[in-house]
């Protein structure tokens, strides 16, 4: 087959399904592979390493459409890319305040129910099931 390998090849060899590269080709993430001979794709081993680079990149928290807006840069735009990376740190930093906010309301309902033990009515589903307004002081 030469230097390049089947779909299913390259996508065990990136360590994701068949799925996950043809969806990668729709959203423009990973270029068409050249056809062979016989009629199969041959993906490169640059298609591979491209895969995995988006899998690095989402566990670092980036979307598809960034990873795109990445891989479009390349290696020579290190501005761009911190540009990226501190926008990117910037939000993650509000989703953990946000979380932070939510754990605490959510461990100061779960302190009523230890306190209130034999309340016919659950605090946890009366601070749920509450007003809009009370909703909005609460997270």
């Amino acid at each position: 087959m030469g230097r390049g390998r089947t779909i299913g090849r390259a996508a065990e060899e990136a360590g994701v399904n068949v799925e996950t590269i043809r969806y990668y080709h729709r959203q423009g993430l990973l270029p068409e592979p050249a056809g062979s001979s016989n009629g199969f794709r041959e993906y490169p081993q640059s298609s591979v390493e491209q895969v995995r680079f988006i899998k690095r990149a989402q566990r670092l928290g980036f979307t598809l459409s960034e990873i795109k807006e990445l891989l479009s840069l390349g290696g020579g735009h290190c501005e761009e890319v911190q540009a990226l990376a501190e926008e990117k740190l910037s939000e993650m930093d509000a989703r953990i305040r946000d979380l932070s906010r939510m754990r605490e309301t959510l461990a100061g309902l779960l302190q009523g129910c230890r306190e209130g033990e034999g309340n016919p009515e659950c605090p946890i589903i009366r601070a749920v099931a509450g007003d809009e307004e009370q909703q909005k002081d609460d997270y």
